[in-house]
């Protein structure tokens, strides 16, 4: 009797269990509500299942993924009947950390090995804030048939990653700023004064850097750091001495100035907040779908954020960092003052005209009114030229402080010199075009050579094209010289260079000939590209490295800078070269120069030298 009432409180127990299971079933419970199409797929799954397990196809149990979390950074808003949008903001809860480190945790990158650039990278994030990468570049020996290649001996690089703080906004807190940054140098002069007292001057192949203190790696390191948490005018000058070689800036400062181009550190939520609320209005939400509180980008004068609009459509909202626009002239002072203190700049790169310069530049590129009528612009200069993609300005969602623009995808020019020889040729191609395209046809040029700003579609074959802030118009007698000095550079004509050269503003006519020949020498390794026809290989010589060495000759002998225009203009046209340099392209230049040379309707001044012939 016993035996049958354990018997019975079990069969109790499971009549139990199996009513708790058909009630908490969603399955069960949508069969009860009519919902007998779930039912029926929910059992031939389990019956298929059970099969393929019997027959030792398959093994273990069905499992149900769920969608992947949204970003805890993504705000998502919903318009109540008043048109005034609420919030809703994604976070994590049950104690479950977010799937993105702060900014603060270490990262550690696995190794990453590229068949063709050949580049191993592995990362390493310090208390400093600075990521050390270890890399082994093989640029340099590179076969471009895809053959084997030889690895050089890794280079420790350091790279700072971005943090939240605030951006100076008033006049008060950035000369605060600044004085912070020269008292920091001074105190770290002192430091390596008493070092190099007790053990001797550090062996350096930099001679500037083993004779002056205020150039230690510590002060280098308190400097780009500076420049990164003030942004603003600061920072950019600090962007455009670092793309300078060793015969400008010494080695330690450019090194400290590679961690300063890789970007700015982000504003806060709340101060991002009340740039757009100043900006577009306390309604500004309401124009959205969603919007991405972690940028895609931080650069001197703002930083990028991705968001949708309510029609759908995937944008870019380029915010600047409140207080940058007026604080232009008071920075470039303070930057000058700190230049001249340290006596880091020599007298030849005439430091007073590259500062008139860079601030007019800025001036242009903190209006996001005339950035986005330079994208227009753009996008009806290219609208008729194959390879080319110029995104959507967004005009109700921007200002003069925030731009709004058709978000675009891509790969920038430094990840596309991983893909085939084929696509890496046709993309040099498409950038020297470009180039010559901007000066020598239209005579309106964007000017910031960023790799990032040229995105590369290989489905569709497209480069989109963003960022228009440095884009500027150039003199019709200054790029009709200007021609003919690049097809005098490409024929090897010393005569025509030094007349265009001239008549340019580049050569006053009373140079040594010391700098006459480094002149003219420097005009025909930058016109090598252009000499010949046929496919010049941009890997075959080392032009950056010769125009390197002419141009400390240069600095030491010139007698007057450059014209204003060769600042932004030379800026984009190295940054050209070393795009292809990078790519390791096979570009027929000469075809290319000829082609819009041909076509080239000179003004004034009609006599054309016998040189800048097309033979």
């Amino acid at each position: 009797m016993s035996s049958l009432n354990q018997l019975g409180r079990l069969v109790n127990g499971l009549s139990l269990i199996a009513k708790e299971i058909v009630k908490r079933s969603q399955t069960i419970e949508n069969a009860k509500k009519g919902d007998l199409e779930t039912l029926l797929a929910s059992s031939i799954k389990n019956a298929v299942v059970s099969a393929a397990d019997l027959a030792g196809l398959t093994k273990g149990t069905v499992r149900e993924f769920s969608s992947p979390r949204p970003k805890e950074s993504v705000v998502y808003f919903n318009s109540n009947n008043d048109g005034v949008a609420e919030d809703n903001v994604n976070s994590f809860s049950n104690g479950v950390a977010p799937a993105n480190p702060t900014l603060d945790e270490p990262i550690h990158c696995e190794k990453v090995v590229s068949s063709n650039d050949q580049t191993i990278l592995e990362e390493k994030v310090g208390n400093d804030g600075l990521e050390r990468e270890s890399e082994s570049n093989l640029d340099d020996k590179h076969d471009v048939d895809g053959g084997e290649v030889a690895a050089e001996a890794p280079v420790d690089l350091k790279r700072r990653r971005p943090r939240e703080r605030k951006v100076p906004a008033t006049p008060f807190s950035r000369a605060f700023g600044f004085a912070a940054l020269g008292a920091g140098l001074a105190w770290g002069t002192v430091q390596e004064s008493a070092k190099r007292l007790v053990y001797g001057s550090p062996n350096s192949n930099d001679k500037q850097s083993a004779i002056s203190p205020f150039l230690s790696e510590q002060n280098a390191e308190r400097l780009a750091l500076a420049l990164c948490r003030m942004r603003g005018a600061a920072l950019k000058i600090g962007q455009m001495l670092s793309i300078q070689d060793e015969s400008l800036v010494p080695a330690p400062i450019l090194t400290a100035l590679d961690i300063v181009r890789q970007g700015a550190d982000v504003m806060p939520r709340s101060q991002l907040n009340q740039v757009l609320d100043a900006e577009l209005g306390r309604d500004w939400s309401s124009k959205l779908t969603s919007f991405d509180y972690e940028p895609m980008a931080a650069a001197s004068i703002g930083q990028v954020h991705q968001a949708v609009t309510k029609d759908g459509m995937d944008v870019a909202m380029k915010i600047q960092y409140p207080g940058v626009a007026g604080s232009i002239e008071s920075d470039i002072q303070n930057v000058k003052l700190l230049l001249d203190y340290t006596n880091l700049i020599p007298e030849g790169l005439y430091l007073d005209r590259a500062m008139k310069v860079a601030k007019e530049e800025l001036s242009r590129e903190c209006d996001y009114n005339l950035e986005a009528s330079n994208q227009k612009r753009f996008c009806d200069l290219l609208s008729s030229r194959e390879g080319f993609y110029v995104p959507l300005v967004i005009d109700d969602i921007s200002s003069k402080r925030v731009l709004t623009t058709e978000l675009v995808y891509g790969v920038p020019i430094d990840k596309v010199a991983l893909l085939n020889q084929g696509t890496r040729n046709y993309v040099g191609r498409k950038l020297l075009q470009l180039t010559l395209m901007e000066l020598f046809v239209f005579r309106f040029m964007q000017t910031d050579p960023n790799w990032s700003n040229f995105l590369y579609d290989e489905a569709t074959r497209t480069i989109n094209l963003i960022d228009f802030g440095a884009a500027r118009d150039y003199p019709k007698r200054f790029v009709d010289d200007y021609l003919r000095m690049v097809m005098a550079c490409a024929n090897d004509d010393r005569e025509a260079v030094i007349e265009m050269s001239k008549r340019l503003g580049f050569l006053t006519g009373k140079e040594s000939e010391v700098m006459l020949e480094a002149h003219v020498q420097a005009g025909f390794v930058v016109g090598l590209p252009f000499s010949k026809p046929g496919g010049y290989d941009f890997r075959s010589t080392n032009i950056t490295q010769s125009i390197s060495n002419l141009g400390a000759t240069m600095l030491r002998h010139r007698l007057t800078p450059p014209p204003d225009e060769a600042y932004s203009l030379h800026r984009k046209l190295s940054g050209a070269f070393l795009a292809c340099i990078k790519l390791g392209a096979v570009v027929p230049c000469r075809e290319l120069l000829l082609e819009v040379y041909e076509h080239y309707p000179f003004g004034e001044d009609e006599d054309i030298l016998s040189s800048a012939s097309a033979s």
